[in-house]
């Protein structure tokens, strides 16, 4: 595996507080009627085991959900975000309320298996590009409420994002073109209503990748292009503007589309497919001091 990547920027800490309130909540409820078996005084520790090599991601949100139920609970990480973790690697160690920690074992397992899941799948396509001047993007296909934190595990990876919502950047698509009446017309109408956004256009064909050239797009997608026709609009555009490929990008695929040359290549299979990585937390009750005198 590739060394450890330099940490990313995180989302917010509020960001990160509304994704647990949320999670707790329809986790939660009114209480949790199953830890109210064990004794309120009780303490625990516990160990966050991988069952399978990952990158790891998602610490904050785990520390998140424990800071919430209860101020505490020590959270002992032994990796970072970004970090290559083996099979069988300890990951954390935690000691606390036993309620606390029973309690949110689930919503702070289910932050962690999933970002690191997004994260993996991530390092995978960028592994396999390696050398190429491509970038991976993400897309919008992101699990619902997650949008912030899944793109954060994407950038931990060495990936990049392309834009957070529909709010930061012109995606004309074919529905828009159908629209507006012309690939040409969308661009001038996003101009005129957007000033200084990026605007960036799909194209199908060379008859539009040439009326988007000449439109003066920020970014042209290519969507299902051939290989062979990946590289000759790369040599037709000649670096005037970047150009980005879609659809049907798939693991053994992506090298050699990278290779044409294109500068990004978007998946969204990285945030959409998303296959949790294997955790397990183990947790054990400490000794009481009522215990240690009998």
């Amino acid at each position: 595996m590739s060394p450890d990547l330099p940490i990313a920027a995180l989302p917010s800490q509020a960001s990160i507080e509304r994704d647990v309130h949320r999670a707790l909540d329809e986790d939660v409820g009114a209480g949790d009627v199953t830890a109210d078996l064990l004794a309120p005084g009780a303490i625990a520790r516990a160990r966050v085991v991988t069952r399978e090599g990952a990158v790891l991601c998602g610490t904050a949100w785990f520390d998140a959900v424990f800071r919430a139920l209860s101020e505490s609970v020590r959270v002992e990480w032994l990796a970072n975000d970004g970090a290559h973790v083996a099979a069988g690697a300890l990951l954390c160690r935690l000691e606390g309320p036993a309620r606390a920690l029973v309690t949110g074992e689930r919503t702070a397992l289910n932050f962690l298996q999933t970002l690191s899941g997004t994260a993996t799948a991530t390092a995978t396509f960028v592994d396999a590009i390696r050398g190429t001047r491509t970038t991976i993007l993400d897309t919008r296909k992101t699990v619902p409420g997650m949008r912030l934190a899944q793109k954060y595990a994407v950038r931990v990876s060495g990936g990049a994002n392309y834009r957070i919502g529909l709010f930061d950047a012109v995606l004309i698509k074919e529905n828009h073109i159908a629209t507006a009446g012309s690939i040409s017309a969308a661009i001038a109408r996003a101009r005129t209503l957007h000033p200084g956004v990026m605007v960036e256009t799909e194209v199908e064909n060379f008859s539009e990748l040439r009326e988007a050239l000449a439109a003066g797009a920020d970014r042209i997608m290519l969507d299902e292009f051939e290989l062979h026709e990946l590289s000759q609009a790369v040599a037709e555009v000649d670096g005037r503007v970047p150009l980005e490929v879609s659809g049907s990008v798939s693991l053994d695929r992506v090298r050699a589309i990278a290779e044409t040359g294109v500068d990004f290549v978007s998946i969204g299979a990285l945030t959409k497919h998303v296959r949790a990585v294997d955790l397990s937390m183990r947790i054990e009750l400490l000794p009481t001091a009522d215990a240690a005198n009998d």
